[in-house]
């Protein structure tokens, strides 16, 4: 875990804890995720997985409909760094832009799963954070159906300080 920022390795030692908080707070604040069905399927050094089950989020061909696979995605990306960021605490997280490939089709339980950034580029993002009270950060999700990937999602997630303002 040498290559895994610090407050990371701590979220994940409580991902027992910290889980079961972004679950509640995303069915709670974001309605649609209660309908999906969303539920963590891991937190560890390898980041964040969410997944939802293909019966609420099927289209007309049986398969995921591509709608929920990209919500999935992005909220994968946007929980990770709602976590980081102390579940958000006195700061804004916004989705910047997605760039959503999809490989192949969804036709079961599907996960979208977030890996940590490195500690450098989490340095960065919070040098960046705490000088100009707003900071982006790229990350990377895929979306698995089993093993196989069958989507690749690239993210820019914003971050700026409630209190401060965004400027």
């Amino acid at each position: 875990m040498s290559g895994t920022p610090e407050r990371f390795i701590t979220l994940t030692a409580n991902a027992n804890t910290e889980c079961p908080a972004l679950v509640s707070y995303l069915h709670q604040h974001i309605p649609l995720t209660r309908d999906m069905q969303v539920n963590t399927a891991g937190l560890d050094v390898n980041g964040l997985a969410l997944e939802s089950p293909l019966a609420p989020n099927h289209n007309h061909q049986a398969s995921a409909f591509g709608g929920s696979i990209a919500s999935l995605a992005m909220l994968a990306g946007w929980g990770l760094v709602w976590l980081a960021l102390d579940h958000g605490h006195g700061t804004t997280i916004v989705v910047r832009d997605v760039r959503l490939e999809y490989l192949r089709p969804v036709r079961d339980v599907f996960r979208a799963v977030c890996p940590l950034p490195t500690v450098k580029t989490w340095e960065k993002f919070m040098h960046t954070l705490d000088r100009r009270h707003k900071a982006r950060l790229d990350l990377e999700i895929a979306i698995l159906c089993g093993e196989t990937v069958c989507a690749r999602c690239s993210g820019r997630f914003v971050a700026y300080h409630s209190t401060r303002g965004n400027g």
